[in-house]
C-alpha cells in the first residue's frame, strides 16, 4: 500500500468518521449526494491519465452522470504521464494513474499550486503475453525479460539473439526459440511502461550499466493504446509484449499469458487471486488523484468521488476486469479521502 495512504489510514479520528458514514458497519461509504436520490449535482468534471484506469473511471462517470443529469464527466486515457502533466497544469480535476506520482510531477503540481489527494482504488497485474501459437515460451523470470526487452537487447531480431545475454545473466528459461521477436508494448508516456521498468528493468540495468539507464530497448512497436498492443500480439505468432490484466482477460481468446517466475514460488500466472494477494510478481496498485484546492466550491466533484468510493462505485472495478481492494485497503482509501475533503 502507498506510504501516503498508510499514514492517513493511521489517523484514527478520520477513520472513525469514515466508518460512521458507512452506516451499520457494512463497509459502504456515504453516497447521499451521489446516488441519484436527488440528482441536484451540476457542473463538469474532467478526468485524464492512465489508459489502464480509464475503463474504471469511465464506468463510474457514466453511472454518476446518469444519476445526476446536470453533470457532464469527461474521461480520456492518453497515459499516466500525460495525465499528470495536464493535472499539474490545472487542466483537469482528476488524474487516473497506474503508478504513484513521480517526484518531479509532484514538484510541478506544487509549483503550480495544485493540491491533491492520492486514492488507491484497485489492483492490477501487468500481464506479459504472447500469441497462443507460441508454444515454446510459457514462463519467464525477470532476468529473461531483461535479456529480451532491456536496454542491452537493442537490435535483437529473434528470441534466440538474446541467448548469450541470458546465459550471462543466469536467466532460467533460456535458451529461447530461433523465431522472430516481434514486440508490441506500451510507450514511455504510459504508466504501464513505467511500472514494468521499475519492477523488471531498473535493478539489473543500474547494476550493469549504472544509474540513468533504467529503460527498455527502444526498437519495438510502442503504443499508448492497449487495444493496439493487443492487436499486435494477436497478429504475430512469436510476439511479446505486456498490458494490464483487464485487457488480457478481455482478449484471452487471442492472447496467451506468460507466467512469471518469482524464484521462490516458481512460475505464477496472473489471476484475480494471485494479483489481489500480490503473489503475482507484476502486481501493482491503481490510483486516482483528486484536486482538492476548491472542493468547497465544487460539490459536484466531491459528490463524484463520494460515489467512486462507495460500494456501488467500487463495484465498477471488477466490472472493468480489475481486482477489487480488500476491506482494510478500502477503509484506508476512504480515510484518505475523508481527510482531504474535510
Amino acid at each position: 500500500m502507498n506510504v501516503r495512504i498508510k499514514r492517513l489510514a493511521g489517523l484514527v479520528a478520520v477513520l472513525a468518521l469514515v466508518l460512521a458514514a458507512c452506516g451499520d458497519g457494512g463497509g459502504e461509504a456515504s453516497t447521499t449526494n451521489a446516488d441519484g436520490a436527488n440528482g441536484n449535482a451540476s457542473g463538469s468534471i474532467v478526468v485524464s491519465g492512465s489508459s489502464t484506469v480509464e475503463p474504471i473511471t469511465a464506468r463510474v462517470g457514466k453511472a454518476f452522470d446518469e444519476a445526476n443529469p446536470g453533470v457532464a464527466t469527461s474521461v480520456e486515457g492518453p497515459g499516466t504521464g500525460d495525465g499528470f502533466a495536464r493535472f499539474c497544469n490545472g487542466e483537469t480535476d482528476i488524474s487516473d494513474a497506474s503508478r504513484p506520482i513521480k517526484d518531479e510531477e509532484a514538484a510541478a503540481c506544487e509549483a503550480a499550486g495544485v493540491e491533491y489527494v492520492e486514492l488507491h482504488i484497485a489492483t492490477d497485474g501487468l500481464t506479459v503475453m504472447t500469441n497462443p501459437a507460441n508454444e515454446s515460451v510459457s514462463c519467464l523470470a525477470f532476468t529473461d525479460l531483461y535479456a529480451l526487452l532491456g536496454p542491452e537487447s537493442e537490435g535483437f531480431a529473434s528470441w534466440s539473439d538474446a541467448n548469450d545475454l541470458a546465459a550471462e545473466l543466469g536467466a532460467p528459461h533460456a535458451p529461447y526459440p530461433d523465431e522472430p521477436l516481434v514486440i508490441t508494448a506500451p510507450g514511455e508516456e504510459s504508466g504501464t511502461y513505467d511500472t514494468f521498468v521499475e519492477l523488471v528493468i531498473t535493478k539489473l540495468s543500474e547494476e550493469r550499466l549504472g544509474e540513468d539507464n533504467a529503460f527498455t530497448r527502444a526498437d519495438y512497436n510502442a503504443s499508448q493504446n492497449d487495444n493496439v498492443i493487443v492487436q499486435g500480439i494477436s497478429e504475430n505468432p512469436t510476439s511479446l509484449g505486456w498490458v494490464g490484466f483487464a485487457f488480457f482477460e478481455e482478449n484471452q481468446d487471442v492472447l496467451k499469458a506468460i507466467e512469471i517466475d518469482s524464484g521462490e514460488s516458481g512460475c505464477v500466472a496472473p489471476t484475480p487471486e494471485t494479483i489481489a494477494g500480490f503473489e503475482y510478481p507484476l502486481s501493482r496498485p491503481l490510483f486516482i488523484y483528486v484536486k482538492t484546492n476548491d472542493l468547497a466550491s465544487r460539490p459536484e466533484l466531491a459528490a463524484f468521488v463520494d460515489y467512486y468510493l462507495s460500494e456501488e462505485g467500487l463495484a465498477w472495478v471488477s466490472d472493468a476486469g480489475f481486482v477489487q481492494l480488500p476491506a482494510d485497503d478500502v477503509a484506508a482509501t476512504r480515510a484518505a479521502w475523508e481527510g482531504a475533503a474535510g
